[in-house]
């Protein structure tokens, strides 16, 4: 009889085929460092948009962007991006472009990187001193590209409309350091949030942790963290299309290889620059579904159905009921990946942010 690989030995293979063309796998690369040749994806169209959706994307295209999976992070880290093309819909709508001055933000640094910094957004009314509630947020950008000022949409809603204190947490990117140092900085940073929340006016007792792709992977850790570090615990957890399965052959991979702005090509040049070798995709830090799970607080996971990390979200839930966490999971029609904080202009957006911001007050007696 022939002995057939087991799982892990075939998710190995698979990783280990997105990184061979990696050739020293060191701690660090250069950001210039050209990417490998990727296997195209099959032809299959992903899901047609809707309407508003499609907009956007429209706006994004119009922007002259190169696809990110056939440059290097420097010039990735230059391309629109979908928050631009969100203002370009704005502005033909006649709507006000600039961020909502009501809600007020400062850079602080957690650490000694220039990279470990975090910025505070604090909504108008809020008390000197208090206890406001406080939101620690992880943006995304695959670990490699994206800042806190791509990702500025979804703290400063949840910051105006929960009148909580959001900080939202950079982290030292891939290539120049690779995993698990974002991981480090999340927990490093979520430490010192516990520690000093009470001085910006918030209440470290009613804290909740969220993110958006990878941010939304790195708020799961930062539960498990806290739970394992025995520092207070969040209230929730809130994981927007996280990136949490090391498993390439999930449907929504193939059925979305050639979804925007994010498509199954652009999944394999994150874990180019990210991982250093194939069983970093297989850590449970990376791959959620083999991380201990158990004794999380509720977790919310939104998810996009025209987006290959769709069915990331889906193992993800099944790994928390199984560890006995209650987890809500909802898929929007219509929207890809980066659609949440698009609320403004796209619907499912609106509906999206309206659920996970009802879960947090819920968690937090609100």
């Amino acid at each position: 009889m022939l002995n057939r690989p087991s799982r892990s030995s075939a998710l190995l293979a698979g990783c280990a085929v997105i990184l061979m063309a990696t050739p020293a796998l060191a701690q660090s690369m250069s950001p210039n460092a050209k990417p490998p040749a990727f296997a195209a994806p099959s032809a299959a169209a992903p899901k047609p948009a809707a309407a508003d959706m499609q907009a956007v994307l429209a706006a994004l295209k119009s922007r002259g962007g190169k696809p990110i999976e056939t440059l290097s992070p420097a010039q990735a880290r230059l391309q629109p991006t979908p928050a631009d093309a969100v203002k370009m819909v704005m502005a033909a709508k006649h709507m006000p472009t600039a961020p909502d001055a009501s809600v007020t933000t400062k850079d602080l640094m957690y650490g000694s990187d220039p990279m470990q910094k975090a910025r505070i957004y604090r909504p108008a009314g809020l008390a000197a001193k208090g206890a406001a509630p406080v939101v620690v947020y992880y943006h995304g950008g695959g670990w490699v590209i994206a800042d806190l000022k791509v990702y500025d949409a979804t703290p400063r809603l949840m910051a105006k409309a929960l009148k909580a204190i959001v900080v939202s947490v950079e982290y030292r990117h891939a290539p120049e350091h690779r995993f698990p140092a974002q991981h480090e900085d999340a927990n490093a940073a979520y430490d010192w949030v516990v520690k000093n929340a009470a001085a910006w006016g918030g209440d470290p007792a009613r804290i909740v942790v969220a993110g958006e792709s990878a941010g939304g992977n790195l708020a799961v850790n930062a539960a498990i963290h806290a739970r394992d570090a025995k520092v207070t615990a969040p209230k929730a957890v809130l994981a927007v299309y996280p990136i949490a399965s090391g498993d390439p052959a999930l449907p929504s991979k193939s059925e979305a290889a050639n979804a925007r702005p994010l498509n199954t090509p652009m999944l394999k040049w994150f874990a180019h620059y990210v991982a250093r070798t194939p069983a970093d995709m297989m850590d449970p830090r990376w791959d959620l579904t083999r991380a201990d799970l158990h004794g999380l607080p509720p977790v919310t996971i939104i998810n996009a159905d025209i987006d290959p990390l769709r069915d990331d979200g889906l193992a993800l839930e099944k790994a928390l009921e199984a560890a006995g966490v209650r987890t809500d999971r909802q898929v929007y029609p219509g929207v890809t990946h980066e659609f949440f904080g698009m609320g403004k202009v796209v619907s499912g957006a609106r509906a999206a942010e309206d659920h996970a911001l009802a879960n947090i007050k819920q968690a937090l007696g609100m």
